[in-house]
């Protein structure tokens, strides 16, 4: 399966603006051009947590399709908003266990200067 063009068509992500630039064996980036109508505020553009959520769990499941090879649905993630999301995001994910039924995967999202604003970890479907 091409990993990145399996996301690059998820009607969702398209819709914001969610790319996946790099999966390796495990590992998974991608990014976001934030744009003013996925911000939350009025007056300042700041990502709404729908976005930077999205953008976790969709670089997070990149991650884990690069082993398992099919979609994985995702079951549950949590997630810790650490600073408002300004500015384009990026984020980075890390395998942390592929199982024959389920698989969780670490996510870090960064704003453009490299503050890191969210911590998630997602639970994904594997077989």
């Amino acid at each position: 399966m091409d990993v990145e063009n399996f996301f690059e068509e998820m009607p969702f992500a398209d819709l914001l603006g969610v790319e996946v630039t790099e999966v390796e064996e495990g590992h998974a980036e991608g990014e976001l051009q934030m744009r003013e109508e996925l911000s939350w505020n009025a007056d300042h553009m700041m990502a709404h947590g729908g976005v930077t959520f999205t953008l976790a769990d969709t670089v997070g499941g990149a991650a884990l399709v690069s082993l398992v090879d099919q979609p994985v649905p995702t079951i549950d993630m949590r997630i810790d908003y650490l600073e408002a999301g300004t500015g384009d995001l990026y984020a980075e994910a890390d395998v942390v266990r592929c199982g024959s039924d389920v698989g969780v995967v670490d996510v870090e999202v960064y704003a453009e200067d490299d503050t890191q604003v969210a911590d998630a970890r997602g639970v994904y479907k594997t077989g």
